[in-house]
């Protein structure tokens, strides 16, 4: 049997919550340990539960899921956040990649691509919506307010870059390339150490950004996994 992912679902609505809740207890490798009304409330049955991936709601009362998020991953850094939303507005987006969350799914997402995004998250891999990368890409017109990177990628280096880009895994990467699988996470966080980057979203904003991929080639249909 799979490994079981234990979730925590953020929002302030009960019916969204209740309704997310009977849809995942349907999956036999998914298991919800709780729930939170709000971001100081998420806040709190993170560090009491330490869930496996957090689906954040980011318009909630007393703490937003931006704010929520950003002190989750503050003190647990291997929390997996995907925001989980109405909103794909360009406020809304770019705070919650930058806070540290690995997805970006929309309210409207069918649930197979919900159960989907779980999944991915779990396993540390990104999981941006089309409709949110292209907003995050027409976003990113100014150079990131930190220090171009002295130490340059390697040519294997931006080979693996553009299949993170692609959303591939560890494992798929390391069959493409022909390389152990501990060579490909090295790879990583070589490539996350040298361009200044947190995570996997933000390594695919920046191959997007700098042309070593595309959405239409990539993030439209490529890369999924079910």
């Amino acid at each position: 049997m799979s490994q079981i992912i234990r979730v925590l679902i953020v929002d302030d609505h009960t019916i969204v919550r209740k309704g997310i809740r009977a849809l995942l207890a349907e999956i036999d490798d998914l298991e919800v340990v709780g729930e939170a009304a709000d971001g100081q409330e998420a806040s709190v049955q993170a560090d009491r539960l330490r869930p496996d991936v957090i689906l954040m709601d980011l318009a909630m009362p007393r703490m937003n899921g931006i704010e929520a998020t950003r002190q989750i991953k503050t003190r647990q850094p291997e929390s997996r956040v995907l925001v989980m939303t109405s909103f794909a507005t360009d406020e809304k987006v770019l705070p919650a990649i930058k806070a540290g969350a690995l997805g970006y799914l929309l309210k409207e997402s069918a649930p197979a691509d919900l159960i989907q995004a779980i999944r991915q998250i779990q396993r540390g891999e990104s999981s941006l919506h089309p409709v949110i990368a292209r907003k995050v890409l027409q976003e990113i017109t100014h150079p990131p307010d930190r220090p171009p990177t002295t130490d340059p990628l390697t040519k294997r280096e931006v080979e693996v870059l553009r299949l993170v880009a692609q959303g591939l895994g560890n494992q798929d990467i390391a069959e493409k390339l022909h390389i152990g699988a501990p060579t490909v996470r090295t790879h990583v966080s070589n490539i996350m150490a040298k361009l200044y980057i947190a995570n996997r979203v933000q390594a695919t904003l920046y191959a997007l950004r700098e042309g070593l991929t595309s959405l239409d080639a990539d993030l439209d249909g490529k890369g999924k996994e079910g």
